[in-house]
């Protein structure tokens, strides 16, 4: 039986990327329509202003008072102000309940705001609206996604595809979801189309690099992030993840540099913190681990994974009352964490307590593999 350090990637290489909104095309030829557009190249604000003007003119047709209310709810959504972008939306609705894009963007401002379902619903009626509309199968495959629903997902980017051929993000995010159900080939073959199609998308290098972890071809996982980096040098997710491929090839001095060089990008990083922790695990540098785990903790005290390998490496350094501590957090946090609750079994178990044969009988429930 055996304890052990949580040991996975943790980086930015499954990150869903984001929805995508649109902006209505505004076909009057004021100046206050011209300047609601965007036209004459004004501030914000001044955007703003004008689209505020359109929207409480009486003589506007309703459509065209829709439009400008979805105008000025994208305007809101560039200044990540939700609320009111979603009760513009609310306000061009029934002014033209046809328009699919009123729906699409609600959606994306939903979606921006943590709710998913509501941001689906929106989608739904978007593509009722427009069933040619490859945005708003977009949109809904991210939502789906965020969900866990990969199956639907991958079938929206489909359509998505299908509707636009060119449309790589969309490319990107099916490979998410392709590798996210444990099909890495798939997903390098979608990366592979949107390089193809725009040769200079550091995130497409990115995802790949993660496909190739997923393979453990780490040297092409390597030649994939030293791209991305090299199309975008502050990225320091690509750092972090080539961090772990040099790990995977037993070269941790690069791997250490490469994590520093994500540290000193983002200060913030928790899980470069959580990654370069369990490289100096695998070095048995256990007092660096922990410094690494503190702070990675720090920064997101919901961490379970880093609570589990800062306990493992208290109790490697014979600290169980500490371990245990950690270990109870964990758990805490997630009652069905295998690892968490094996470690805790081993070390109450080296305490002489035997109420940990329950933590060991119970983790091997959850993971009838763990601990040989």
């Amino acid at each position: 039986m055996h304890w052990r350090a949580v040991r996975t990637l943790l980086g930015a290489s499954i990150v869903l990327a984001g929805c995508l909104t649109a902006v209505c095309s505004l076909a009057q030829t004021s100046r206050d329509w011209d300047r609601c557009a965007g036209k004459d190249s004004v501030a914000l604000d001044h955007q703003i202003d004008a689209c505020t003007i359109v929207v409480q003119s009486v003589g506007e047709a309703p459509k065209n008072r829709a439009l400008a209310f979805i105008g000025r709810g994208s305007l809101y959504m560039i200044k990540g102000d939700y609320d009111r972008a979603i009760g513009d939306y609310d306000q061009a609705i029934p002014l033209d309940p046809s328009n699919a894009l009123a729906f699409n963007n609600r959606g994306f401002a939903y979606w921006r705001k943590g709710d998913v379902d509501r941001a689906i619903h929106d989608y739904d009626e978007a593509i009722r609206l427009d069933p040619d509309a490859a945005l708003a199968f977009y949109n809904r495959g991210s939502a789906r996604a965020a969900k866990g629903d990969f199956d639907r997902a991958i079938q929206d980017y489909d359509r998505a595809i299908g509707l636009d051929a060119r449309f790589v993000q969309a490319l990107l995010n099916r490979g998410f979801a392709r590798a996210a159900k444990g099909d890495p080939d798939r997903a390098i073959q979608d990366y592979d189309q949107a390089i193809r199609l725009d040769g200079s998308n550091a995130p497409a290098y990115f995802r790949r690099g993660g496909a190739y972890v997923i393979k453990r071809d780490f040297d092409r996982a390597i030649r994939d992030y030293d791209q991305a980096i090299w199309l975008d040098p502050r990225n320091a997710a690509a750092f972090n993840d080539r961090a772990f491929a040099h790990e995977g090839k037993g070269d941790f001095n690069r791997a250490m540099q490469d994590y520093d060089q994500a540290i000193q990008l983002n200060p913030d990083y928790a899980k470069a913190f959580y990654n370069r922790g369990s490289a100096y695990v695998e070095q048995h540098d256990f007092d660096r681990a922990i410094q690494d785990y503190d702070r990675a903790v720090k920064l997101d005290p919901n961490f379970a994974p880093a609570l589990v390998n800062r306990g493992f490496a208290y109790a490697t350094k014979g600290d169980y009352d500490r371990a245990i501590q950690d270990f109870d957090q964990a758990i805490g946090l997630d009652p069905n964490f295998a690892q968490a609750l094996l470690n805790r079994g081993i070390v109450k178990l080296r305490k002489g307590d035997r109420t940990g044969n329950a933590d060991i009988a119970k983790a091997r429930l959850l993971d009838p593999g763990i601990g040989y």
